[in-house]
Parts: C-alpha cells; sequence; structure tokens
C-alpha cells in the first residue's frame, strides 16, 4: 500500500468539508455507512434540499438528523418516513434497494443481475450494518470473502484479487507502518498460525501459507523463537495508524466471531474507540496485555473437537466460490457495465488502473465525487466497489505521478474539491498555506537536529539574505 504524500494526502479533507455544513474539520472516516449515503443523496438531489426539510420528511428533529449524517445510528424507519425520503430525493429501483438495504426490518428486493442464495444476503446485510465500524469475512486461510464500505476505506488491500489478512499483516511493508510495534502484532498473527497448524495437521493450503510467510527473515525470526499459540485476535486492543484518517493513531478493538451458516470462517468487526492512558487500554486494561497470552493443548483439542463435530464441513470451501459476489458491493459481467455505473460523464482512468493491478478497472464519476472500482474476480465476473478520490489518491506512488497519471490524479483532486468553483479556489488557497506552515515547521526541525549533530548553526541557501 502506497504511503499518502505531502500535498495530495488530504484531499479527504476536502470531500469532508464539501459534504459538511457547519464543521469543516470533520475526518474523512466519519462519512461512511448510513450517514454517508444520506448525505450524498440529499446533496445530489434535485433541488439540493436543506437538512432540515429532510429531517422533516423523515419525521424527526434537524439535530437528530444532523446526528445520524455524522454517522449515528437511526431507528428503523417507518414505511411512512421510507417513501418520505424515497420521494424527496428521487430514489430509483437501485437506490430504493440500497435503503432498504440500511433500514433493518425491512423487506429485502434482490437487484438486478443476482441469484445468490438467501443466506448470502443475509451475511451481507450484516457486514454492511457494522458501520461505520470496519468489518470483514474471511476463511479459514484469513482469505477475505467480505467487507464493508468502512474496511475498504481503512484498509484497501482487501479490495485485491486474492486479499488475505496473514499476507498483508506478516508481508506488507504496509502492515509494518500501520501496526504501532509490528514486532509485537508479528508475533500474535505467528501463534496464530501455530495454532492452527496444531489442530489442521493435514491441511496443505496453510501448509503452503505458513511456508510463504516463514520465507520473510523476519517473520522467520519470529517464528523461531516465539513458542506460544493463540487462537484467535479476538478482545485485542491495540493502536494503528490509519491512512485514510491521515495517519491518525487511533485505538480499536478487535470483535471475532464465527457464524453458524460458515462455522470455519471468521466474521470480524474492528470497533475504534477512545484511547487510554499509557499504562491502560481503551478498556482500562494493562495496555497490550493479549501479547503475553497463549492457548495451551487442551484448547488446540477442543479446537480439533469442535471442527469434527461441525455438520457443515464444506460450508467454508462452498462460500469461497461465491466470493466474488459477497466481497464486491455489487457484480457485472463486463467491464463496460462496471463503467457505466460512472453515470454518463463517467471519466475512465487507464493510467491509475493499470497501477492497481492487472484486474482493475477505475473509473470517476466527477458529478457523485466517487469512482467506481471493478476487479475481475473471475471470467466474466468484475465486483464493483465505490470508493472517495482520497483512498484512491492515497494508493498512487509519489513516483507514478507523472505524465498520463498526473492527468488523472488531477481529475480526482478536482473531484474532492467543492464544486463550485469559488469555494475551490478558497480551499486550495486554504491548503496551501496549510502546507506552506508543515513545510516551515519541518524545515525548523530539520535545522535543529543538524546543529545538534555537528553542534554549529546550519544555514541554507533559502534561508540566506
Amino acid at each position: 500500500m502506497a504511503a499518502q504524500e505531502p500535498g495530495i494526502d488530504r484531499t479527504g479533507e476536502a470531500v469532508a468539508e464539501n459534504f459538511s455544513e457547519g464543521n469543516p474539520k470533520q475526518l474523512a472516516g466519519q462519512f461512511m455507512g448510513f450517514g454517508a449515503l444520506l448525505l450524498q443523496w440529499r446533496k445530489t438531489a434535485a433541488g439540493r434540499p436543506t437538512q432540515e426539510r429532510t429531517a422533516k420528511a423523515m419525521g424527526i428533529s434537524v439535530r437528530t438528523y444532523r446526528k445520524i449524517e455524522k454517522g449515528a445510528v437511526p431507528p428503523r424507519l417507518t414505511p411512512a418516513q421510507f417513501e418520505g425520503l424515497a420521494k424527496l430525493f428521487g430514489l430509483d429501483e437501485e437506490g430504493r434497494h440500497a435503503l432498504m438495504l440500511h433500514n433493518i426490518g425491512s423487506t429485502l428486493a434482490p437487484p438486478r443481475g443476482t441469484s445468490q442464495p438467501q443466506l448470502q444476503k443475509a451475511l451481507r446485510l450484516l457486514i454492511d450494518r457494522q458501520m461505520p465500524s470496519p468489518a470483514y469475512l474471511c476463511d479459514q486461510h484469513w482469505n477475505i470473502l467480505g467487507f464493508n464500505t468502512a474496511m475498504a476505506e481503512w484498509w484497501p488491500w482487501v479490495m485485491e484479487p486474492g486479499a488475505n489478512l496473514i499476507l498483508w499483516a506478516l508481508l506488507s511493508p504496509a502492515a509494518r507502518t500501520q501496526y504501532q510495534d509490528w514486532d509485537m502484532h508479528a508475533a500474535a498473527y505467528v501463534k496464530i498460525l501455530k495454532f492452527a497448524e496444531a489442530a489442521r495437521r493435514d491441511d496443505p493450503e496453510l501448509r503452503e501459507l505458513i511456508e510463504k510467510v516463514k520465507k520473510d527473515p523476519d517473520v522467520r525470526h519470529i517464528w523461531d523463537t516465539e513458542n506460544a499459540k493463540g487462537e484467535t485476535r479476538d478482545g485485542h486492543v491495540f493502536r494503528m495508524n490509519v491512512p485514510t484518517l491521515d495517519w491518525e493513531t487511533v485505538e480499536v478493538v478487535s470483535h471475532v466471531l464465527y457464524p453458524a451458516s460458515m462455522p470455519e470462517c471468521r466474521f470480524v468487526v474492528i470497533t475504534w474507540v477512545e484511547g487510554g492512558e499509557d499504562e491502560h487500554d481503551a478498556l482500562g486494561d494493562a495496555r497490550n496485555a493479549w501479547a503475553a497470552t497463549a492457548a495451551d493443548q487442551d484448547d488446540v483439542e477442543a479446537a480439533q473437537r469442535h471442527a469434527q463435530n461441525r455438520v457443515a464441513e464444506d460450508a467454508a470451501t462452498r462460500w469461497r466460490r461465491e466470493a466474488a459476489s459477497l466481497a464486491s458491493r455489487m457484480v457485472v459481467a463486463t467491464p463496460e457495465q462496471a463503467a457505466a455505473l460512472a453515470g454518463n460523464n463517467g471519466i475512465p482512468m487507464p493510467a491509475i488502473s493499470k497501477l492497481m493491478g492487472p484486474d482493475a478497472q477505475l473509473t470517476l464519476a466527477p458529478d457523485r465525487s466517487i469512482v467506481v472500482w471493478a476487479v475481475e474476480e473471475v471470467v466474466g465476473c468484475w465486483s464493483v466497489t465505490y470508493m472517495q478520490p482520497a483512498t484512491v489518491i492515497a494508493r498512487v506512488p509519489r513516483d507514478a505521478v507523472h505524465g498520463a497519471c498526473l492527468a488523472e490524479v488531477l481529475q480526482l483532486v478536482r473531484a474532492a474539491l467543492p464544486a463550485e468553483a469559488d469555494a475551490a479556489i478558497a480551499r486550495i488557497a486554504q491548503l496551501l498555506e496549510e502546507r506552506d506552515t508543515e513545510q516551515r515547521v519541518l524545515r525548523e526541525v530539520l535545522n535543529t537536529i543538524e546543529n545538534d549533530v555537528s553542534g554549529q548553526p546550519v544555514v541554507r541557501e533559502a534561508d540566506r539574505p
């Protein structure tokens, strides 16, 4: 994952400011879930309904509605509220379906072109309803089967073909930057692999995964020195640096559950909590106490017994065949159909698409300030996820921003700014001023460090009169 670079790493602020009213410093991570959906519909509906008018259509107070747009989970909509919103926003069939999906208790109408079983819809709904908390579903080998928008916004690697949690956590350079104390987290994943190895000795895919990560010298050292085992990361409280949140350090709790219909899989929700004191985590326990916990042989034998007693032993393998539909917001048959989702004014982004992978196709929808990110999972099956321009920009390596790629990045930046020219100019001026301040401070810090090293003041050419 490419790190965000100065000059393009805060375009998410422009998106946030464009969408917020009265609070120009919201973080991109707040604009997710049902509130973000309402906000997007409200901003693009005919007549651009105000928050007051939308609140009236829902039969709630303006104060309550504003909280919903910022991420609060609303109560279940009544039929009258549902119809009022659909009429106010002028929603088409797909829009009404999306509104139903975000409304617990509504009748779920299958989207066009799908013939998947009811179970998949239920799991898709469960994953989506965790918003704004990141959530994902993985199989017993940690292959990502499903994820919600928050997960894709915070950790876009889940959208890549063949995405695997263990491979990302142990081998990706991005993981070593985002996990605080990566060595400690790597040890936790090694313990999980050792537990799985002891519980499932005749598992060639697991053996292949272990051999792959052990080729890394750092992981191999941890493997050789870590003798404990651990079944999951359920309940672990830890800190991460999240690129989408402008590299803010957040404290999160990992919740691991096993769906009854897919007992070999793991349903994981990441909850963002307020950080605790240095010596205590957000739940009041000793920080990183989980690092010292371990499973014993009784735990391994219990896991083996549970596996033998499961009646749906092949559930994970069965659902792996439908991963493309489960893991995406939408599935289409051709890249042309995926591009069409960006609307008549869609802008193809072939240069950036090439950087994202051989099977990726990105199309900018400037009218909605979103990017349609399509990935060919198998022949005739393209999974589609809607992303913010800032998320795409963060994925572009800095050394690639030239020529055709530069032209496409400029289009993404413009799409992330306010639509009105005066507002966009004002926002750019504000961002440039912030960059100037940051560079001035960095030069001062650099000068101080070099003075400490040399013992003599350092005078740069740019500082000479």
